[in-house]
């Protein structure tokens, strides 16, 4: 069997190397991890900025749909309503204002298609802002720092479990223990033995 001494040694010397390993392999994690973070929330910046683009294009798309329907529309009734006047004077009558109404009922209709249009492109966009924030996430990790005092409390329990490891083989191999050794001293050293 080997000293116990240089066993000891060896066995500090190999916790303290694996005590830098670990904390340089932790501190590599811990970096990776915050970059992929920023990656995330660069991706998630780019595609907030697409979607909201995208929505303000609707929206001013919508705005000149609208604008062009109502001036078709004024236009339309502007039309009518000279051209009843100039049919001999005559006033408005019932049939002529349910025509007119005709108008304005399908200018209406006209608008509201482009209301409901917009909604709908509004609440997919809130749909689409959810995804992008929940995509975000999931590309997220949690960041671990590195725990320099956990790590080296692993390795001095690790010496000491080796410690303790080659005492019980000595004691099952017969031989007298580190504990067994120094009692043994100290019970020479006061009878006056030693």
């Amino acid at each position: 069997m080997c000293d116990p001494v240089t066993m000891a040694v060896v066995s500090v010397a190999n916790a303290g190397m694996q005590y830098k390993q670990q904390k340089a392999q932790a501190k590599a994690r811990y970096a990776q991890q915050k970059r992929q973070n920023e990656l995330a929330k660069k991706n998630a910046q780019q595609r907030y900025a697409s979607a909201g683009l995208k929505i303000r294009q609707e929206l001013k798309k919508s705005a000149q749909a609208d604008l062009r329907g109502t001036l078709k529309a004024r236009k339309a009734r502007a039309t009518y309503i000279a051209g009843a006047g100039d049919a001999g004077g005559l006033a408005i009558s019932g049939s002529t204002n349910a025509l007119l109404a005709n108008y304005y009922r399908t200018e209406g209709n006209y608008k509201t298609a482009i209301q409901n249009n917009m909604g709908i492109n509004i609440s997919q966009y809130e749909r689409n802002l959810e995804a992008i924030q929940f995509g975000q996430e999931s590309q997220s990790t949690y960041l671990t720092p590195p725990d320099s005092k956990m790590l080296f409390a692993t390795q001095a329990f690790n010496v000491a479990n080796t410690y303790m490891s080659l005492e019980f083989q000595r004691q099952n191999a017969g031989l007298q223990t580190r504990k067994e050794k120094t009692q043994q001293k100290k019970s020479a050293s006061t009878k006056g033995y030693i």
